[in-house]
Formats: structure tokens, C-alpha cells, sequence
């Protein structure tokens, strides 16, 4: 009897305006070859958030699997951050 588990990027969606980019990550167990367990996570990715200076910094996907990498160098392009950074700047939260 052999367990073995894997973790694997069964979802990337772009959604939005911004291009969020949303990974549902699957965990499979399998027993002998056979699935007998799948658990999801799931995470939600931005281009950047704003400093204290109202700078856009961009979110760090260096640890992130290949192809969610791909994805994300592809859809944030410079006008998605300008527009991004915009949006949050009009959004920002009164102090």
C-alpha cells in the first residue's frame, strides 16, 4: 500500500478590471495510483499594493509555481498597474 500526495494548480482565472489573478490549488492523496482524497485552497493575487508614498509596489510572485508566474508577467501590464495604482489611490481609506 503506497500513499503518495501531490499538489497541483487545477484553477488559474484572470478576473476584473485589474487582472486579479485567482490559483485554486488542489491536494491530492492517492493510494496505489488511485485518488481517494482532493482538498482545494484557493489564493487571490493583485499586480501591487501602495507604500506610504502612494507608490505602487509589486507584489513578489518569485516563489510562486511557473506557470502562475507566466500568467501573471502576461496580464500585468504597465497600463493594468497605472490603473490599478489609480484605483486604489481614489479608493483610499479616510484618516
Amino acid at each position: 500500500m503506497a500513499l503518495t500526495e501531490k499538489f497541483e494548480n487545477d484553477k488559474i482565472e484572470v478576473v476584473g478590471n485589474h487582472k486579479h489573478v485567482q490559483v485554486r490549488k488542489a491536494h491530492v492523496i492517492e493510494k496505489d495510483g488511485v485518488e481517494i482524497s482532493r482538498t482545494f485552497e484557493r489564493e487571490a493575487l493583485s499586480c501591487g499594493w501602495l507604500d506610504e508614498s502612494d507608490n505602487l509596489v509589486d507584489t513578489d510572485i518569485s516563489g510562486k509555481d511557473a506557470d502562475v508566474q507566466a500568467i501573471c508577467n502576461t496580464v500585468w501590464t504597465q497600463a493594468v498597474k497605472d490603473s490599478y495604482k489609480a484605483f486604489l489611490i481614489a479608493n483610499k481609506p479616510s484618516t
